[in-house]
Formats: C-alpha cells, structure tokens, sequence
C-alpha cells in the first residue's frame, strides 16, 4: 500500500511538472522576449516533424511508471490521458507512415489547426498544435463533426496567438523605432560636425576679417603719409627748379 501511494505521488508530481512547462509554452508570448525557445510567429513545421505535446509525454511516461508497479497506475494514467493521449500517438503514426491525406491547416502565429482524412475507414483526424508540439487531436467519422471541431480549433488558435502577434508587432515596431533613432542621431552626429567646421572656419575668417581690417587700417596711414611725404618732395623739386632756372628766360 505504501508502494502504491509512492508511485502515484510520483504521477502526480510527473503531470504537474508537465502542465506547468506547458503553461509556460502558452504564456510565452507574454513574457518571454526574444529568447530563441520562443517560436517565430507564422512558422510552419512539417508534418512529420510534430511530436507529442508535454503533458502527454509525461502522461505516457507515468504510465510505464505506475504498470511496473500496480497496474491501477497504467488506468489512472489512461483516465487522466483518455483517447486525446491514444489519438495523438495514433494520428503521429499514421503521418509518419504517409496514410493521411491533409484536407485543411490553419496558422495562427505558432498555433495551427489541422483536419486529417484517412480514406481506407473514412475516419478524420482533427489536430490542434503549437509550434511542434500536438495538443490535441480528435478523431471521428462524422464529416460535419470534424468540420466543426476544426472550425472551433482554428478560432481557438486565433485567440491564442493573439498575444504573440501583438508580441512580435511590438517587436518590429520597437526595432523600427531603434532604426529611425540611430538614423537620427547618425543625422545628429553629421549636422553637428558640419555645424563644428563652419563655426571653426567662422571663426578663421572672423580672424582673417580682423587681421585684414587692422592691415587695411595701417595702410591707410602709410599711403597718407607717403602721400604727404610725396607732396613735400614735389614742392622741394619745384622749388629747386626754380632757383636752378632763375636769370634764364622763360621756357615758350
């Protein structure tokens, strides 16, 4: 009896670790950023490249645990799974042999919706996923049932992947902002350094303008009093003319 209760804490605490990596799977767009374990929003996965969801494998790992021991364990874990776990690895299966034919697929960001149709017993496969992980999977031979499920999965991953859609429009939106600012402030960068060249080359004709006025001004000066100095020379050699020619008769 203490076996026994041993093995189911053990399913248990199996279950309750899976479900609460799964929820953070479904959270993720929240608050998981850019990590690379988050999925690209709009990627398709292969077919064949699915696998179980977390919560089954753990189920189906419980299962092996609890039927070593008691097989009570093997029926808990196939109540808690029910056909969903039986289905999943049944549909895996079959599009790992290529015995299904893929009538429709919806994505909604990493989530998809698929409708499977296996012709040889007329039965469909209703698959909802995210990224490369099966949630859920429905089985049925009724035409306008499947229809329908696959109609609720494919709403339902349209409400799912909202938030990772608004996630990755913010994303795009922040680094289109980061883009337009580090163009702005290369625009900065280069207004400035033309800004700094024409005040230092102000500054230089500044400096010529006053060197060139204070020049101007000197030889302002000089040319008057050369000028003046000119005067005097010319009246000293008209006066020396004149005292040269004195007693000589006037010049017709």
């Amino acid at each position: 009896m203490k076996y026994l209760l041993t093995v189911r804490r053990a399913m248990l605490l199996a279950i309750t670790c899976a479900l609460l990596q799964h929820g953070g799977l479904v959270l993720a767009g929240e608050g998981a950023g850019s990590s690379g374990s988050v999925p690209v929003v709009g990627t398709r996965p292969a077919m064949n490249t699915l696998t179980p969801q977390p919560v089954a494998a753990a189920l189906q790992a419980a299962s092996v645990a609890g039927g070593a021991g008691d097989s009570s364990g093997a029926v808990a874990a196939d109540s808690a799974g029910g056909d969903a776990q039986g289905n999943v690895a049944e549909l895996m299966q079959m599009i790992h042999d290529s015995q299904l034919t893929e009538l429709r697929t919806s994505y909604n960001g990493s989530y998809g919706a698929s409708l499977f149709f296996y012709p040889q017993e007329m039965t469909y496969y209703v698959a909802l996923f995210q990224d490369k992980h099966f949630w859920r999977v429905i089985k049925s031979q009724d035409d306008a049932r499947a229809e329908a499920v696959y109609a609720g999965f494919v709403q339902q991953t349209a409400q799912l992947a909202e938030v990772e859609i608004r996630r990755t429009q913010l994303q795009a939106q922040k680094a289109f902002i980061q883009d337009v600012i580090a163009l702005s402030e290369d625009r900065a960068k280069r207004l400035q350094a033309d800004l700094d060249v024409a005040r230092t080359q102000q500054a230089k004709v500044n400096d010529y303008q006053r060197q060139s006025q204070t020049e101007a001004v000197a030889l302002r000066a000089e040319k008057e009093k050369a000028q003046a100095q000119l005067r005097a020379v010319q009246n000293q050699v008209l006066q020396l003319q004149r005292q040269n020619e004195s007693g000589l008769p006037p010049t017709r």
